[in-house]
Order: C-alpha cells, then structure tokens, then sequence
C-alpha cells in the first residue's frame, strides 16, 4: 500500500485521525480486509504521536470500522457484508426469482454508475480500469475462467469507483459481494456457452471505451446492454444444464452408462 495518510495540519488530534480513516474508506480508498501500516509508520504519516494515533485506533475499532487480529495488524472490518444479512443472502441464493430480481436491479443502476463514470473518471480512474482490462484479457487470452470471472467483478467494482457517488460505491460493492461470496453458484455456467466469455470481454472492452471517450450515453448504453446479455445467458445457462441432467439420466436408464 503506498502512503495515502497524510500530516495533520492543525490540533494534531485522534478526532482528525479518525476523520481522515473514516473518509478513506466512506470513498473506497480503503477496502474491507486492506491492513493498515504499523503504528510507527502510520504515526510517521499522520506526524502524530502514538498515544494519539492509538486512541484513534481504538475509537475506530470499538465503532466496527477497523479489526485488530492478534499477530496480523489492523484491518478495515467487514462493512460492505453487513448490508445483506446472511438469512438473506440464503434466501436469495434459493430463490430463482432474487437472482431475476439482482439482476435487473444491477442493469438499471450499472447503467447510472458507467455514466457518471463517463464524466468524472480522473486520469487515474482511467489508468487503474485499462490495468484492470490488461489482466482481463490475459485471463480470456489463457483460458483461465476462474481468474476472469474474479476480474470480472473487480472490473464493475473500478467502474463504481470511477462513478465518484459515495453511496452508489458502497451499493454496488454490496451487490458485488453476493458474487465473490458464491451466492450465485451458476453464475460460472455462463462461461461454458459458446461464444459467451468472446461476449463478456467485448462487453466489457465497450464500456471501457465508452467511459475513456467521455460518452456518458454510449456507457450506460453499454452497462445496460452487458447485464441484459448476462439475463439472457443465465437463463440459457440454466436450460443447457437442465437438458445434460435430462439427457444424462436417459442415458443412464436406457444404457446403464453415464
């Protein structure tokens, strides 16, 4: 992580520490699980005292916002995963209809975030999404669909970024947490269609692009036009493995193989 602490200008107090931790993670620069520098170094950064900084610290910690594992540091806790219960995130995993629903949620507000993305990404906004890509196109270009899948979702959580909207970010990490946790457990099957992960990666060149050229229009309309695409596929997904599971069984009585 690089320095992004910075001096205290004035009262040099653990109220200004703990505003500037908590602006880092209200605006994503901090992430649930990052770990934070070691106390010298972060009371290098904030030139603050360590008595101060260890108050902070703990005001932090006693409010949710920070953890301190025994051995491992200090850590931004969990926030993003406490929007969604876990008996919700069980009903939505069980129920075909949540994941209509997850989806049709996402395309519209996806649409939102590429847009203001298109017109407030900074050049470093910029700079981290074409990163992103580069490796995304490494994983297509190897075929390892595990990886693309993982960037897949660190793509759409850069574009929430980009968006610059506090409460849009944290929407969106949320959403996008149901799909690095599994919740979604076909979300995988998409991959196996022909044609799709050609599909996905243009999809997602094409928002991109939309967001690079300033063309608020073209990246919602690319967003929007992405998780339709995704809709269509996962009920395609879906048939196509129903009709294996069919078939597979047919064989099975029918020949006694499979």
């Amino acid at each position: 992580m690089g320095e992004i602490f910075s001096r205290i200008e004035h009262s040099r107090t653990a109220d200004e520490v703990v505003e500037q931790i908590e602006g880092l993670i209200l605006e994503g620069v901090l992430r649930v699980g990052d770990r934070l520098p070691g106390e010298r170094e972060l009371a290098r950064q904030f030139e603050v005292s360590r008595p101060i900084l260890r108050d902070a610290l703990k005001r932090l910690e006693s409010r949710g916002l920070l953890i301190t594992r025994p051995g491992g540091g200090t850590h931004v806790a969990d926030v993003i995963g406490q929007v969604f219960a876990r008996p919700v995130l069980e009903l939505i995993s069980m129920h075909r209809k949540a994941a209509a629903d997850y989806l049709e949620y996402r395309r519209e507000v996806e649409g939102i975030a590429a847009e203001y993305a298109a017109r407030r990404a900074t050049a470093d906004d910029l700079a981290l999404l074409d990163g992103i890509v580069d490796r995304m196109q490494a994983a297509h270009q190897a075929g390892d669909f595990g990886k693309e899948a993982a960037i897949d979702v660190e793509f759409h959580n850069a574009v929430g970024e980009c968006a610059h909207n506090i409460v849009l970010l944290h929407t969106l990490r949320s959403c996008y947490r149901l799909l690095s946790d599994g919740v979604f457990h076909n979300r995988l099957l998409i991959f196996d269609l022909p044609g799709a992960r050609e599909a996905l990666l243009s999809q997602h060149l094409a928002i991109q692009d939309a967001i690079g050229r300033r063309d608020p229009a073209a990246a919602r309309q690319a967003a929007t036009e992405h998780i339709s695409y995704v809709e269509r596929a996962m009920i395609d997904a879906e048939r196509n493995c129903d009709w294996q599971r069919v078939s597979r069984l047919r064989l099975r009585q029918r020949t006694g193989v499979g």
